[in-house]
């Protein structure tokens, strides 16, 4: 059976990935299930992809049986991932496209999202369609973990109408984040969208609001490096 996206979650720290490659193992291990440990066995190239180990996580891939939609999902997510992290987006795309078809074989909102999401990351050009596509998908879904997409993907689009100079639209994405945050996000999603609020209003000119909101973020975290730095700039100008 597939696993719960709550005991993914559970082996999983983005900001450890050998540590998430030790508790990934020692579990897909014990476990019989082999959809079960198919999905584990990707997530352990996952965290070797994080430490840049792409030959070793793309052989664990390759090893790893398609027992099921949802595990073919998963690989291609992975085998996606790892291109984009190795500098190649374009041969990416190709990966999160049969992710999507394989999530909607196995009726798997979660890894479609992931897989949309991942699309407007790597096909810039397209990052518009993939983003209203994934929010069309969000319209219906009422879990609150799957929901959480939605901060992800607002938090992708609004720096990527920012790097295009459409601050104005890029604020309105970071604010949506900030809003999905508060309702479906942890506190880190919440954090990072403030202070992505923060940066648009500087570009925007708007530094008295942007030194308010950093300001507020530097008393959650004083020793943060990014809140500290924009700190600076917003002071510099003033």
């Amino acid at each position: 059976m597939p696993v719960q996206q709550a005991s993914l979650d559970a082996l999983w720290d983005f900001d450890d990935p050998v540590a998430s490659e030790a508790a990934l193992r020692r579990v897909a291990d014990l476990v019989t299930d082999p959809v079960e440990r198919a999905e584990l066995q990707t997530q352990v190239a996952r965290a070797l992809g994080l430490q840049a180990r792409f030959d070793e996580a793309e052989e664990l891939l390759a090893s790893v049986p398609e027992v099921a939609p949802v595990v073919a999902a998963r690989i291609a997510l992975e085998r996606g991932r790892l291109l984009n992290s190795a500098g190649d987006p374009d041969a990416a795309l190709p990966h999160f496209l049969r992710a999507m078809t394989a999530a909607r074989e196995a009726g798997d909102d979660f890894l479609l999202l992931d897989a949309l999401h991942m699309a407007a990351i790597v096909d810039t050009q397209h990052a518009e369609q993939w983003f209203q596509e994934a929010i069309g998908e969000l319209a219906d879904i009422r879990d609150p973990r799957t929901q959480r997409w939605t901060v992800a993907l607002c938090t992708n689009y609004g720096w990527h109408l920012h790097d295009a100079g459409r601050y104005a639209h890029a604020l309105d994405a970071f604010r949506a984040a900030v809003t999905a945050s508060l309702r479906f996000g942890t506190a880190e999603q919440l954090f990072v969208a403030r202070w992505a609020e923060a940066r648009c209003l500087r570009s925007l000119g708007r530094r008295a609001e942007a030194l308010l909101l950093q300001q507020a973020l530097h008393l959650e975290r004083p020793d943060d490096e990014y809140v500290a730095q924009e700190l600076a700039v917003l002071r510099a100008a003033r």
